[in-house]
């Protein structure tokens, strides 16, 4: 066990950093945040920030001499150098490697035994007319890296639309997936401790819109729930096989032939931001939990229901609006200007 007064390095310094950063801090442990930006909002909780390079092996190197164990915070870092921090890390950058290709991640989460949608790599304009001959429409094209929110993506919803969807995702390379028709998003939310050990979060139910999470519900509706069994035993293994540690979030679509994963966040994810208020441990700390090696807590229900709703760009200026709101819980990031599509924060309401 990493023992309280210990120094928890976190590599990136977003709103996840900072969450992370607050559960370390009541469990009695110091975060020393890594980013290269000059003043990131998780440096406003840590105890440290050092401002660094993601790809400078020996920055890298110093900031992992002067912490006890590393983690992460988001998935679009270079993993080679990460590599230098050895065994500190947790997770490790095998979680990495298969989270930031999405050619690979759906290869790998097939050979666990989960399901994905039928898909195809695409590398080419003939590639993406090949997997519409074979697949058929409709069909959305994914950059194999740096998608997030919705960004790097476009439909091809008949056959002549393969060159407009080819050119708008800037002829990168990609995956080409059947279009899905789900019942409902939902997500698994486990942890798994350094030797094995899994605990899963109730199933929140996802909505997104424009490709960006609105809101996640606690408990999920009955065309969610039913999938749970099979969903959580799909998640277990995709952490199995990966010897992850810590939080894991895999993403589905909860179909009428069962559950299909839809993508993996090797980290502490959106949709589990409701349990700092609606379960007996967040994510966070269960994250923090599981990388110092001590018990996984508890993840029960503290109420009937829990909603987390994001505050995306001008959202946030409703924020006194929603700090009054009784039985609210108000969290911002402090990012300062809101931008079209920029988390700025969330506010979960919980229903006893």
């Amino acid at each position: 066990m990493i023992e309280p007064g210990a120094t928890i390095g976190i590599v990136g310094g977003g709103q996840l950093g900072r969450m992370l950063s607050v559960a370390a801090a009541q469990l009695g442990y110091r975060c020393h945040i890594y980013d290269p930006h000059e003043r990131p909002v998780a440096a406003d909780i840590a105890a440290e920030f050092t401002r660094g390079d993601f790809s400078n092996v020996d920055e890298l190197r110093r900031f992992g001499d002067s912490v006890d164990v590393v983690t992460y915070e988001f998935e679009n870092l270079p993993a080679a150098p990460l590599t230098h921090l050895g065994d500190k890390l947790r997770p490790g950058t095998r979680s990495l490697e298969v989270a930031q290709d999405r050619a690979e991640e759906k290869s790998f989460i097939e050979r666990t035994g989960a399901r994905v949608a039928p898909w195809r790599r695409a590398d080419s304009l003939q590639d993406v007319q090949a997997a519409v001959a074979e697949l058929g429409c409709p069909l959305v094209l994914k950059t194999r890296r740096y998608g997030y929110d919705g960004k790097g993506q476009a439909w091809v919803r008949e056959p002549a639309e393969a060159a407009s969807a080819w050119g708008a995702i800037g002829e990168q390379p990609a995956v080409a997936e059947t279009g899905v028709a789900f019942q409902a998003e939902f997500s698994v939310v486990v942890a798994r401790g350094k030797h094995g050990n899994i605990a899963f979060f109730d199933l929140p139910e996802n909505r997104h819109e424009d490709g960006i999470l609105r809101r996640s519900s606690v408990p999920a509706s009955s065309a969610v729930l039913e999938h749970g069994p099979s969903a959580r035993a799909m998640a277990a293994g995709i952490a199995e096989a990966l010897g992850h540690i810590g939080v894991l979030t895999v993403e589905f679509f909860a179909c009428p032939e069962g559950p299909l994963v839809n993508e993996i966040a090797p980290r502490v994810h959106n949709s589990g931001h409701w349990t700092i208020e609606g379960a007996a441990t967040s994510q966070f700390e269960q994250h923090i939990r599981a990388i110092c090696n001590l018990p996984l807590g508890s993840t029960a229900l503290r109420s009937r229901a829990v909603t987390m709703d994001n505050l995306i760009g001008d959202d946030v200026l409703r924020w006194p609006e929603l700090v009054s709101e009784p039985g609210a819980s108000l969290h911002l990031y402090g990012k300062g200007a809101p931008r079209p599509g920029r988390k700025m924060g969330h506010v979960t309401r919980v229903r006893t």
